[in-house]
């Protein structure tokens, strides 16, 4: 007999409410006893907490969520948890105790982070190790559409995801349509992911409903086009359901104040601390190997394709073909001191001054010249989309990969690919990450950094 997976996922929630209340209700006897009714504030904080939790989903956690996700949660459950405390003191507490308060609020998060991801990090080892806390799937659509999900499943199986079988589409359309559902039916297969762009919408329709008679969980894979196009966002005007096909987290008040706050103390720290004496060093060794201007400045599109001077510490001798032409691998109008400074991203550190005065953040996607620009703005699907945002010094296609000279049309396409997602999943943890991810391929160094 088959030993059944995944069904007993549903009650860790549950052991993580209990466990949280007794870390909160423990911590505010003991690091805030002098309240009158200690008892009434335990009960008083922990339906905050919780009331917090359901409105940002702090327990919304799953097999396939990312721990970004989690310690950004995490984040925003301290801020709006430390603030409700602290009115909760100041009117209902004779002594005002701030310390008090902020000691009691960072402890329950450090304790009840640490629980959240030990059972986060035990799950995953436990797949791994055991094969427990699985769900097992079926995959349906064309090879060239499946072939990325199917890779995921078998090489990570630390996210619980069992591929029992895989029903292509590329003959008898119809005939494996109805094996893969018969299938489902008969091993009692989990979860069905379909690729949408082999599927009609009667299809699409049939399949819905079968899940839906089944209880059995529907996915859909789109295509790389869809995924460039589709970040849905319901809104209501009265009773009248609207759907923004885009969301730009960046475009919300606070986030901008977030990331504009953090722009500018980045950048200061880094002209403060390492440009004030790197600057004089640097037009020292310029000037003596090469004529020309310590900086090169260089007309770029930013935030709504309107353009402004990005500028770089001058790696090429001077040539008429800047503003036109690409650096490429050997390039000769690369400098000696030029082919140091652009392997280790040098060139690019006066762009925190761009930073500092506004025209660029730190992570974001990367400007291109203007030229360049209008000429992959013609030819590329999305590649305007990337303008909703301020440029970045660096960005999660840098990261990932797709930096410097575009060689095939795949990189630029993945570089739209990847910037459209960090547009619409951004959290200034991520900007964290992406900085970190940086520096480690400076210091690692990068093939295609020349």
């Amino acid at each position: 007999m088959r030993t059944k997976t995944g069904r007993y996922s549903g009650y860790i929630r549950p052991f993580s409410y209990i466990i949280d209340l007794i870390i909160i209700n423990v911590l505010a006897l003991y690091v805030m006893p002098f309240h009158n009714n200690p008892i009434y504030y335990a009960c008083f904080v922990s339906l905050a907490w919780f009331i917090i939790a359901a409105n940002l989903g702090f327990y919304e956690v799953y097999r396939y969520t990312k721990v970004i996700a989690i310690l950004n949660c995490a984040g925003k459950q301290w801020f709006l948890f430390v603030f409700f405390c602290l009115v909760l003191e100041y009117f209902y507490s004779e002594i005002y105790n701030q310390k008090s308060v902020v000691l009691f609020t960072a402890l329950t998060l450090f304790l009840v982070l640490i629980i959240k991801l030990f059972i986060y990090f035990f799950l995953r080892q436990f797949r791994v190790l055991f094969g427990g806390n699985s769900r097992s799937v079926v995959l349906l659509g064309n090879t060239k559409n499946t072939n990325p999900l199917e890779h995921f499943f078998l090489e990570n199986p630390d996210y619980g995801y069992n591929l029992v079988k895989v029903f292509p589409l590329e003959d008898q359309k119809e005939k494996q349509i109805d094996s893969c559902l018969s299938f489902v039916l008969s091993y009692g297969a989990d979860e069905i992911y379909c690729a949408t762009a082999d599927l009609s919408e009667s299809q699409i329709t049939a399949i819905i409903d079968f899940a839906d008679n089944n209880l059995k969980t529907l996915k859909f894979i789109p295509n790389e086009k869809q995924i460039l196009s589709r970040n849905e966002k319901f809104e209501y005007y009265d009773y009248i359901p609207i759907v923004s096909l885009r969301n730009i987290l960046q475009d919300e008040t606070l986030n901008k104040i977030i990331k504009r706050i953090f722009d500018f103390l980045f950048s200061l720290g880094v002209i403060v601390f390492l440009l004030s004496w790197l600057m004089p060093i640097l037009a020292i060794i310029i000037k003596w190997e090469s004529k020309g201007p310590l900086f090169f400045i260089q007309k770029r599109n930013g935030l709504n394709y309107k353009e402004f001077n990005c500028y770089k510490f001058r790696s090429m001798e001077i040539n008429d073909n800047a503003d036109v032409q690409i650096a490429s691998k050997n390039d000769d109008r690369i400098t000696k001191v030029g082919k140091f400074i652009r392997k280790t991203s040098i060139d690019e550190l006066p762009q925190f001054f761009n930073v500092l005065w506004g025209d660029m953040s730190v992570v974001g996607p990367r400007p291109h010249m203007v030229s360049v620009t209008n000429l992959y703005a013609l030819q590329v699907d999305k590649f305007m989309v990337r303008h909703f945002v301020k440029p970045g010094i660096t960005g999660l296609a840098q990261t990932k990969g797709f930096r410097g000279e575009v060689e095939t049309d795949e990189d630029i396409i993945n570089r739209v690919k990847y910037d459209i997602f960090y547009m619409e999943n951004w959290s200034i943890l991520l900007d964290i990450k992406i900085i970190f991810n940086t520096i480690v391929n400076i210091i690692t160094g990068d093939e295609k950094a020349y």
